[in-house]
């Protein structure tokens, strides 16, 4: 055992016995990925054979994703079928670009997130964070839903950080935006599945265009408003956006071209503050359903915070509150799978990687491995804590990719999941409303379907960590509902 109490296995879909037939596999993919998944998977770290898409390998042994996504990076590129379901509404950007041009975007944009960018991200953070406790502050009682109440605050964190002269729109209609964004896209079109013509019409794609067309108009708002500052020299914040605007290719010197900061702009509000705000509300669920840990984590930051105030200098004192943040990012991944296409041929043991044919990495199973993991449908952050840390293969736990493609603002996600976590465990305790069922959908990342209905009760200013209520501590059991 890895606890001393039993663990809390939270939701998921039970693994099938046997692969579905094709129709039922299409009906799955529309539906929930995640149902797609057989025992076999979660057993065999790697299995290969002929799909729907062609000859598919799919690999969870961390030796051979180091050898996809590091030591032989280069002959594997994203497959189409990814970039025909983000492309429309992500653009260009980094998160789709290929070959050159993602090279230079790469160089580009990764002196933004150095270090010494992100530690000056802190303060906004803080910010943010303190401005939902005060929000929640004349809600004590009422039940709200924790994925909006995580959106909200993810994206008052990229207006002060991104785009620090305002957002010039509704921040909550720009969150709707990006929910009715993934739930339409989500769902892959057998067109996309089998590799269609572009031309052909796509049902998701028309019902993401009003998300699309709104996303336009706000970066475009931003840019162009941006744009005149820096050409009157007028003083203007040195945020993000600014960033962009003025970065240049360290090795060409060539800078970014308006449609590429468009779609690195559209990149970090969808992608990038989606994945930040999902892991946050996972997180508080899994607290909620866990007594323990919930009782440690309180009492961590009633010491990092003993005035409810978070200083960005007792950030690294956060330990718990990490691991909490790793651990359900471990449970329900921001990006469930991954794939990509061999452009030459290849051989991974002895097992060949014919030209052409996809490799499909996939963190929903990867982190749930049973040769990989103790107890891996359990809640268990202490895995995650220093003195364990460094038993976890870093290609068994992949919340952020691996390789030249690792996710560029992971220390920025992380830096902010933490931040937030702690201010608002610091502040409230939270109980899932009776009767409403918790299960993962896979709409491009994992979200709740149908929200977080959560009860919010706050803590006495100034206290200490006390017993959890005798409700919280009876809602953890062990069932996958």
């Amino acid at each position: 055992m890895i606890a001393a109490e039993t663990p809390f296995r939270p939701p998921a879909p039970v693994p099938r016995r046997t692969a579905p037939d094709m129709f039922d596999f299409l009906a799955a993919l529309r539906a929930n990925p995640l149902t797609t998944w057989t025992e076999d998977h979660f057993e065999h770290l790697i299995l290969a054979g002929e799909g729907a898409l062609g000859r598919i390998t799919i690999v969870h042994d961390p030796a051979a994703i180091r050898h996809v996504l590091v030591d032989n990076a280069a002959n594997y590129r994203k497959d189409d079928l990814q970039r025909r379901v983000l492309a429309p509404g992500l653009g260009n950007g980094l998160l789709t670009a290929e070959g050159e041009e993602w090279r230079l975007q790469r160089r580009t944009l990764a002196p933004l997130f150095a270090p010494r960018h992100a530690a000056g991200f802190v303060p906004a953070m803080i910010a943010a964070a303190e401005r939902l406790v005060r929000r929640w502050r004349r809600r004590d009682g009422r039940t709200l839903d924790v994925a909006l109440e995580m959106t909200r605050v993810t994206l008052d964190v990229l207006e002060r950080t991104i785009f620090t002269t305002g957002l010039k729109r509704d921040p909550d209609a720009l969150g709707r935006a990006i929910t009715r964004y993934f739930e339409a896209l989500g769902p892959l079109d057998p067109l996309d599945l089998f590799g269609m013509p572009e031309w052909l019409p796509r049902i998701g794609r028309w019902r993401a265009r009003p998300a699309l067309r709104f996303f336009e108009e706000v970066v475009g708002e931003l840019i162009d408003t941006r744009r005149a500052l820096l050409a009157r020299a007028e003083p203007s914040s040195n945020d993000l956006l600014t960033l962009l605007l003025q970065a240049s290719d360290p090795e060409t010197g060539r800078g970014l071209t308006d449609v590429e900061v468009r779609a690195n702009i559209v990149t970090f509000i969808g992608a990038g503050h989606e994945t930040t705000a999902n892991a946050l509300t996972w997180s508080l669920y899994l607290l909620s359903r866990a007594p323990a840990a919930w009782a440690r984590i309180e009492a961590e930051v009633d010491a990092v915070m003993p005035d409810g105030v978070l200083a960005p200098e007792a950030l690294s004192r956060l330990v718990f509150t990490k691991a909490v943040v790793e651990e359900a990012m471990r449970l329900y991944p921001p990006v469930p799978y991954m794939s990509r296409a061999a452009l030459g041929e290849d051989r991974i043991g002895n097992l060949k990687i014919p030209r052409g044919s996809m490799v499909t990495i996939a963190p929903w199973v990867l982190h749930r491995h049973r040769r990989l993991w103790d107890e891996p449908d359990a809640f268990v952050p202490e895995r995650f804590l220093p003195e364990r840390r460094d038993g976890i293969d870093r290609f068994a736990y992949l919340p952020f990719g691996a390789g030249p493609r690792v996710c560029i603002g992971a220390s920025f996600s992380l830096q902010e999941a933490v931040i937030v976590l702690a201010s608002a465990v610091r502040a409230a305790r939270f109980t899932l409303l009776a009767g409403h069922e918790v299960m993962p959908v896979h709409r491009v990342t994992l979200r709740p379907g149908g929200g977080l209905p959560m009860t919010l009760r706050l803590r006495a200013a100034g206290s200490r960590a006390r017993p959890v209520p005798a409700e919280l501590s009876s809602s953890c059991g062990t069932s996958r509902g």
